[in-house]
């Protein structure tokens, strides 16, 4: 079959009652989490009319609700607990999390699994000691990769062409100023990442946070993760980070040895 009837065929079973309303959820992000129903009918180019019972239906099924004015609408809980129940059902996130909290018991920080999608790495699992910043990541935030220590670990296997394709822009957006402002620079941090076991440093994405950061690899070496200690505060000392590295690094490879293992016994 060809590229048109591949297209055909798709367009043939599409239910567009079923595209619209998904189409309106995947509209409510972290920065707008709050949308009205006549701007969803503008962004989405759907009679407002038939925004409005897509949204009635949406409720009914609490997968979005009305915010405090009564005329907006954000996700509802339906929507989150899919969310959760994804993340939870994905291996990576079962055979991580009972590693995250053990490293978290050792090392008395929190420690986070993280995985890319696309331009935005996404917090998967995590285990976390009560400090302020472990209030502001949470399960499904997602951060720009090329401006965390996280993306670093998670772009390392792209090539430069690769990585040009991912970020055509000229100039990449600063986080902070330890933010790499081109794809040149980007690549240069990650070629030199990757003559070391893990990747350090202090206020990298966010004032007053250090994070250190692991690859996890899955099959034919592939980085399939990257996990990591975040630490409040920028005072370490280089024992403290070297054993701090040494209890990642050991997480990191436990959980590439069961990922290898439920792998190989899937043949």
């Amino acid at each position: 079959m060809n590229e048109f009837g591949r297209l055909e065929a798709a367009q043939r079973y599409t239910v567009p009652g079923l595209e619209r309303g998904l189409r309106i959820l995947t509209a409510f992000t972290r920065r707008e989490p709050v949308l009205s129903a006549p701007e969803l009918a503008r962004r989405l180019s759907i009679p407002r009319s038939t925004v409005f019972r897509l949204l009635s239906t949406l409720e009914q099924l609490g997968l979005v609700e009305r915010d405090g004015s009564g005329r907006d609408y954000r996700l509802g809980t339906g929507a989150l607990r899919l969310g959760f129940e994804c993340l939870a059902s994905k291996e990576l996130t079962e055979l991580g999390r009972p590693i995250l909290e053990r490293l978290r018991d050792i090392t008395g920080c929190s420690c986070s699994l993280v995985v890319r999608d696309g331009r935005s790495v996404v917090y998967v699992a995590r285990a976390v000691v009560q400090t302020p910043y472990a209030n502001t990541v949470h399960l499904g935030t997602r951060l720009p990769a090329h401006a965390t220590l996280f993306g670093r670990v998670l772009l390392r296997d792209l090539s430069f062409e690769k990585l040009q394709q991912l970020y055509p822009e000229e100039q990449l957006q600063a986080a902070t100023p330890k933010t790499p402002a081109t794809v040149a620079q980007l690549y240069r941090l990650i070629q030199t990442d990757r003559a070391h076991d893990y990747v350090f440093d202090q206020g990298y994405f966010e004032p007053n946070i250090s994070t250190l950061a692991v690859p996890v690899f899955g099959q034919a070496g592939k980085v399939v993760a990257a996990l990591g200690i975040t630490v409040s505060g920028n005072k370490h000392t280089p024992e403290n980070i070297n054993e701090l590295a040494r209890s990642a690094c050991e997480a990191a490879d436990d959980l590439s040895s069961l990922l290898d293992h439920v792998a190989a016994s899937r043949h």
